[in-house]
């Protein structure tokens, strides 16, 4: 393996991650989901991914994506969690601020699966 490899994946496992809440947007429609993710940075990409492999366990956000294209949805993180060394700890407060967000924007979630 080569050092600038090595050196990459070095850099990517000590990274800090952040837990968050995030949202999807669909401008043609004005739809709109919110899910949770232990990596909020790095969860647009498996939802894209999955999207694109018309893979998505979410009928409705795969149904904007085929219908109106890729650049018709926007991601959004709505909120960033705070460190928590438990992991049931930050578990509850995710549900919790999920819950939040959900209800202020009259929005279904997104479970990643």
């Amino acid at each position: 393996m080569g050092e600038e490899r090595r050196a990459a994946m070095a850099a990517y496992k000590e990274r800090n991650v952040s837990a968050g809440v995030y949202v999807v947007r669909c401008a043609p429609t004005g739809q709109i989901w919110v899910g949770t993710a232990p990596d909020v940075d790095s969860i647009r990409n498996r939802i894209w991914f999955q999207l694109r492999m018309t893979a998505s366990p979410h009928h409705d956000l795969q149904a904007a994506w085929t219908a109106h294209g890729p650049d018709s949805l926007a991601f959004e993180v709505l909120e960033r969690l705070d460190e928590e060394p438990l992991a049931y700890a930050r578990t509850a407060a995710l549900k919790a601020r999920l819950a939040h967000w959900s209800a202020a924007l009259d929005a279904p979630v997104l479970a990643v699966r």
